[in-house]
């Protein structure tokens, strides 16, 4: 079974059980506290993630990630997490602009 691991908020490992969910709605379900300003609609970049490892269980980039990767929105090796669902392992970090000041995220 995949494992989705968010690096700094202390190694956090969720079990992908349903790979028709994003990272997003994965870490809801967890109740992680999660930034989206628009709702998870791809409408933002406040939800993306800094992938890793595991670039290779996510599909290819969405209208929406094309778009402000684009603009220069999204680097390289970022995804929003609204828009991309593990298949596989995947090993993730929240960048510190997507952050919330009221979690304890390790380094």
């Amino acid at each position: 079974m995949p494992q989705l691991v968010i690096e700094n908020l202390h190694e956090r490992v969720i079990e992908v059980l349903d790979s028709s969910k994003s990272i997003l709605q994965l870490a809801q379900a967890e109740r992680i506290d999660w930034m989206h300003a628009c709702g998870g609609k791809g409408r933002c970049t406040t939800c993306r993630v800094q992938v890793l490892d595991g670039m290779e269980h996510l599909h290819a980039l969405t209208e929406a990630e094309q778009g402000f990767r684009a603009k220069g929105r999204l680097a390289e090796d970022e995804r929003l997490s609204c828009q991309v669902k593990p298949t596989g392992d995947l090993r993730v970090y929240i960048p510190d602009a997507c952050k919330f000041p009221h979690l304890n995220y390790s380094s």
